[in-house]
Order: structure tokens, then sequence, then C-alpha cells
């Protein structure tokens, strides 16, 4: 019998930070951090985009950025934040 991991979602034993998903795990991480915002498709855009860069989406729906650093520091060509 395996035994699951404490968060089946995520790679190795901290359940956030960089790196600590795999690129299939990205559309659903992203639909959680994107399901509470009015802007839910360009959300979904850009959150996948970093997903795919960083394999990190933060902890819930809005901030918590700190626990990833990639996705967190990755801005616009205006110095904004790329990642929801």
């Amino acid at each position: 019998m395996k035994v699951k991991a404490r968060d089946e979602y995520h790679q190795n034993s901290t359940p956030y930070g960089p790196w600590s998903l795999k690129s299939y795990q990205c559309p659903s991480q992203c639909t959680r951090r994107c399901a509470k915002t009015q802007y839910h498709k360009p959300c979904m855009f850009f959150c996948q985009k970093c997903c795919a860069k960083c394999l990190c989406v933060p902890p819930g729906y809005y901030g918590n950025k700190a626990a990833c650093p990639c996705y967190n520091n990755w801005k616009t060509k205006r110095g904004g934040p790329k990642c929801p």
C-alpha cells in the first residue's frame, strides 16, 4: 500500500515553493488560484504562463506570492507583476 504525500498535488515535502509542482498540475492549481476573481480569463492565462515557467502557484486566492519567488519576481515591461 502506497502512502500518500501530505499534499498529492506537490512533488516535494514543502507544499508551496519554487518548482514544487509538475507541469500537468498547473491548470488545476491556477483554477484554484483564480476561482474568486472577476477577471477569470486573464488570471488563468497569466497564471498558467507563470506556472509553466516557475512550476509554482502561491497558496490562496490572492497575495502569498513570497511562497513562490520566481512567480513573485516576474514583472511586466512596465514593472508591474506579471503573475496573479
